[in-house]
């Protein structure tokens, strides 16, 4: 199919110290990601871990490679303490975005 091709995924993280402050953020996030996938054709979500090594929750969300992710992450501002994003790319040359608290990110 067509359609595989134009997706991307992409990691969204939020760090151990912006959960250490908002516990309930978790379900936060996992709530708005849902009814995004709802909102959005193309938008789902692959697989959400916690990373043991650094304490962070991680989701892999699998996008449509024309979609704004930056937007997505305004509109999660709206539902949540406020955060800071990071954009980085990893080893396998994925979009990471790392949420974590304006002043330690």
């Amino acid at each position: 199919m067509d359609d595989e091709r134009d997706l991307a995924v992409v990691e969204l993280w939020l760090s151990y110290p912006y959960l250490k402050e908002h516990p309930w953020v978790v379900q936060a996030v996992t709530g708005f990601l849902s009814a995004y996938f709802m909102e959005h054709p193309g938008f789902r979500v692959q697989r959400h871990f916690d990373d043991l090594e650094s304490g962070a929750h991680v989701w892999l969300c699998e996008v449509p490679a024309a979609m704004k992710v930056p937007s997505l992450l305004r509109r999660l501002q709206a539902d949540v303490p406020p955060f800071h994003s990071r954009q980085s790319t990893d080893a396998s040359g994925r979009a990471r975005y790392v949420l974590g608290c304006p002043e330690r990110t």
